[in-house]
């Protein structure tokens, strides 16, 4: 079964990913911009902040309602669907994160 995204779950991620070109820092001069995708609507939703401006790395805040299956008391995401996964948009295309990494590899 998979897990709800949740901030753990990115943290882990990010360090899976660690100097491999599939996190934002890592990839993000080569034009990929974090995002998720819903794979049960096939959506793609760019990382955002709370306010709406785009995040220069994955944060749940900015997802919409619908993705969001858990808020604290103050409002902040603490998970979203399952269906969820943290990747890369670039020039209007879903990147994972082992995709982006290979892309980053292969384009350096």
């Amino acid at each position: 079964m998979k897990h709800l995204m949740t901030e753990k779950q990115l943290q882990h991620e990010n360090q899976a990913f660690a100097g491999s070109g599939g996190r934002s820092q890592e990839n993000r001069h080569l034009g990929f911009k974090p995002a998720f995708f819903d794979f049960a609507t096939q959506t793609l939703y760019p990382s955002r902040f709370a306010d709406g401006r785009a995040a220069p790395f994955h944060l749940l805040d900015g997802l919409p309602d619908e993705v969001i299956v858990d808020r604290s008391n103050s409002g902040r995401a603490i998970a979203a669907k399952a269906t969820l996964i943290s990747g890369f948009e670039r020039n209007g295309f879903f990147y994972t994160r082992e995709a982006a990494a290979r892309a980053a590899q292969e384009w350096v």
